[in-house]
């Protein structure tokens, strides 16, 4: 089911209290999309509706029991761009952090789609192929500490 943007940020605006007050643990799964005609290029978001000014990775929330960070990374990917993902992505980090009052484990992977051509969701207010380095980022546009630390650590494995 999809939600109209304003409902999307209502719904964050009251999940960040709840996590705030009940402290739950959660995970995460961000990607890290590289484009299936030229391993330089990466596919970058804006959120519709949470920190819009900000480039980020896709991603959503996963249950463990359930799927693991890989799989929720490729039904996250097909869920916000429509994109499909056939092999299994590769880890590059895994983070703990309580930066939104919440006890979230964040998995962050890399994967490539058997396409570059992609449809948003309405979680999305834009995406876009850049280089996949922080040079390469819309200059003077913030970025998130997801996407850097992804292209640090893709840096760290071609290294």
């Amino acid at each position: 089911m999809k939600l109209p943007v304003p409902v999307l940020r209502i719904a964050v605006k009251c999940l960040r209290t709840w996590w705030k007050v009940r402290k739950p643990t959660t995970f995460g799964v961000k990607v890290l999309l590289i484009h299936p005609d030229d391993p330089g290029q990466c596919l970058i978001v804006r959120h519709s509706y949470s920190d819009s000014a900000r480039w980020g990775l896709p991603g959503g929330a996963y249950r463990p029991g359930r799927e693991t960070p890989e799989q929720a990374g490729v039904r996250e990917v097909f869920e916000e761009l429509a994109l499909t993902v056939t092999e299994v992505p590769t880890v590059l980090d895994t983070v703990r952090t309580t930066l939104e009052g919440k006890r979230d484990t964040l998995t962050i992977v890399q994967a490539t789609p058997v396409s570059a051509s992609f449809v948003r969701s309405p979680e999305l207010a834009e995406a876009r192929w850049v280089g996949a380095e922080l040079a390469a980022m819309p200059k003077g546009e913030p970025v998130s500490r997801w996407l850097e630390r992804a292209l640090s650590a893709r840096r760290g494995q071609l290294a």
